[in-house]
C-alpha cells in the first residue's frame, strides 16, 4: 500500500471541509485560506485521482456520486485518526491543541468570560476557538468539538454535561417605567404592558414562560421593540422602553443598585441549566474536560 504524503492528506482534509460546510467561502474561513486556494486544491485532487468529486454552482456544492462515497469512507478514518491522537492526551502532563467551541451570547457572558483569563494561563498549549452566536447550529457538520445550550434544546443524540444548576429567569423594569405605566400582578395585565420581546436563533419571537410546573404558562407578549440580542433587551428595559424577560444572573447588578426591578415575582420560571455538550466521538478533545470542569467550580450552583 502506498503511503500518502503530507499534501495529499491535506488535500483529502480540504475535501472534507467543502463536503461539511457545502460551501467553498464557508470552508475556506474554516481553514483560514482563500476560497481561490481551495478552488485550486480540489482542482489538483480531482485530477491527480482521475476522479470529479463536486459538482457545484452558483448556490451549491454537492459530491458527485464518487465524492459521496470518497467521503463516507474518510471520515471513519479521519475519526480514526483523530481517535488515536486523542488517547496520546492521557500521556501528556498538559493538554495540547485546538478546541473549537460555539456558544450562545449569554453563555460566553455567564460562564466562559469569567473563566477565560485562568483556563488560558493554565493550558497555554491550547488554541482556543470560540464562536459566539445564537444560532443554533449542527456542532458536528460545522466543525465545532463542543457547544454549550441550555438543557432542553441539545440534541437528544449528543452527550450533555450540566455546567450550572437551574436557571431562574425572570420580567424586569425600570422605577421609571412602571412609575408611568403601573405594576402588573398577573400575566394578564402583561398584554396591557409595553413588553420587549426577544427574537430566538431560529428567528422565532420567543413566548415568555411564566411560572413553574402544571401552572406554567407561555404569553406571546405585545411589544413594539423586537431585539435578538439579552443585553440590547436590557439596555431598553434601563431606559424605561418596557418590561423585559431575561435569566436574572444577567441582572443582578442592575437589581442590586436599584436600576431595575424585579416584576411578578411570582411568575418567575425555574428552567434547564446550561449544558457543554458534544459528540460521543469527540469526548476527549484537549482541553475540553479542563474547561468544563473550570465551568462548574465556578457555576454550581449558579
Amino acid at each position: 500500500m502506498a503511503a500518502f504524503n503530507r499534501s495529499e492528506l491535506a488535500d483529502l482534509n480540504v475535501f472534507m471541509a467543502i463536503i461539511r460546510r457545502r460551501s467553498f467561502r464557508q470552508a475556506a474561513h474554516e481553514l483560514g485560506v482563500t476560497t481561490s486556494a481551495l478552488s485550486h486544491t480540489l482542482r489538483n485532487l480531482e485530477t491527480r485521482l482521475g476522479v470529479k468529486l463536486l459538482n457545484r454552482n452558483s448556490r451549491s456544492v454537492e459530491p458527485t456520486d464518487a465524492g459521496a462515497l470518497l467521503a463516507q469512507k474518510l471520515a471513519v478514518g479521519f475519526a480514526t485518526i483523530q481517535e488515536a491522537l486523542d488517547e496520546l492526551d492521557r500521556y501528556r502532563h498538559a493538554p495540547i491543541g485546538r478546541l473549537r467551541l460555539n456558544v450562545p451570547r449569554d453563555a460566553a457572558r455567564l460562564l466562559v468570560s469569567p473563566v477565560l483569563g485562568e483556563f488560558m494561563a493554565a493550558y497555554p498549549q491550547i488554541n482556543l476557538d470560540l464562536k459566539v452566536e445564537d444560532r443554533l447550529v449542527d456542532i458536528v457538520a460545522e466543525g465545532f468539538d463542543a457547544g454549550i445550550r441550555y438543557g432542553a434544546t441539545v440534541p437528544q443524540d449528543m452527550i450533555a454535561v450540566p455546567l450550572t444548576g437551574e436557571l431562574r429567569w425572570i420580567m424586569i423594569a425600570s422605577p421609571d417605567y412602571l412609575a408611568r405605566r403601573g405594576i402588573p400582578e398577573k400575566p394578564a395585565d402583561l398584554l396591557e404592558h409595553a413588553c420587549i420581546r426577544m427574537r430566538l436563533g431560529d428567528n422565532t419571537a420567543y413566548k415568555w414562560e411564566l411560572g413553574n410546573g402544571a401552572q406554567m404558562i407561555r404569553l406571546d407578549v405585545p411589544g413594539a421593540l423586537t431585539a435578538s440580542d439579552t443585553q440590547a433587551v436590557i439596555d431598553a428595559a434601563l431606559a424605561g422602553v418596557g418590561i423585559a424577560y431575561c435569566l436574572e444572573k444577567r441582572v443582578t447588578r442592575e437589581l442590586e443598585d436599584g436600576s431595575l426591578r424585579e416584576v411578578m415575582p411570582d411568575w418567575s420560571s425555574m428552567g434547564a441549566p446550561f449544558c457543554l455538550y458534544y459528540s460521543s466521538q469527540r469526548q476527549s478533545q484537549p482541553g475540553l474536560r479542563q474547561l468544563m470542569e473550570m465551568i462548574r467550580q465556578h457555576n454550581l450552583p449558579l
